[in-house]
């Protein structure tokens, strides 16, 4: 049996317009698309294909205005497409959910970090616990030289960390969109891509029920409450806002070994109430 590589596309538009006035985006579906992370994610499977002889399929889950989209990765060189029909603005454990089945068996899973519409990134890891397999998340390097069937990459980190690590076996691997540009389709593929096949699978029935939304409305933090500037007059409490009145700190040079120039920051913490 042939080996299957599985790439998790989301259409997208690139280019919404926006009402000036209201502020209210205005659909375009002429502007739909991939983000640079998903076009990056299927040249890393066609290459992981062109290595082990492996079946590249794009799934990817909305309505019918992504077939087409659908029909751009077929032009690149993919095999199948696969197009699970889920409601749209479906929560991200849905949408892995609804996608697991289609990418089971398949040696790796790719996926962008992260899409243009404000996603949060969080599918491929769903996708891996519906899957039972390992996760490779925020690649920000890819080498697949190393053998087949796997790779090695670095993985981006909290706190500006960096990780690189090995991946072997079945997985799902999500990568930014500078690790790699989407090969140019040449004139031919993309006119027979017109008229590829896009294979129409039903979205399994949500496990919850979808929350019912009362309104939608920018974030707004709660006001915080803090004690009056203290004053009789109003000029009085205006300097103590401003800070007229403090005393001008004054900078100072040290030059110290590791242990003491610690000590000394703790010290100066402390004394500026940093610091129970």
């Amino acid at each position: 049996m042939r080996p299957l590589v599985a790439v998790c596309w989301k259409a997208v538009e690139l280019r919404a317009g926006v009402d000036p006035l209201t502020g209210e985006i205005r659909p375009d579906p002429r502007s739909l698309g991939v983000s640079p992370a998903d076009e990056a994610a299927l040249e890393w499977a066609l290459r992981a294909a062109e290595g082990t002889g492996a079946a590249v399929r794009v799934v990817s889950a909305g309505g019918p205005e992504a077939d087409g989209v659908l029909r751009q990765a077929a032009a690149a060189g993919a095999a199948e497409l696969v197009r699970v029909a889920i409601e749209p603005g479906s929560p991200s454990c849905e949408v892995a959910r609804a996608l697991a089945p289609h990418v089971a068996g398949a040696g790796l899973v790719w996926c962008g970090d992260v899409s243009l519409d404000r996603g949060s990134g969080a599918v491929p890891a769903f996708l891996a616990a519906e899957l039972g397999v390992a996760q490779a998340l925020g690649l920000l390097e890819v080498d697949l030289g190393a053998g087949a069937g796997g790779f090695s990459g670095l993985r981006r980190l909290d706190g500006g960390r960096r990780e690189r690590l090995r991946v072997e076996g079945p997985a799902v691997a999500s990568c930014e969109g500078g690790t790699a540009r989407l090969r140019r389709a040449s004139l031919h593929l993309m006119l027979e891509a017109r008229r590829a096949p896009v294979r129409i699978e039903a979205a399994p029935p949500p496990r919850r029920p979808a929350p019912h939304v009362v309104g939608r409305a920018p974030f707004r933090p709660r006001a915080r409450v803090v004690p009056p500037p203290p004053g009789e007059h109003a000029a009085d409490r205006v300097r103590a806002l401003i800070g007229a009145e403090a005393p001008a700190g004054r900078a100072r040079v040290v030059t110290l070994g590791p242990e003491e120039a610690a000590e000394a920051i703790l010290e100066a913490l402390a004394a500026w109430g940093e610091l129970p």
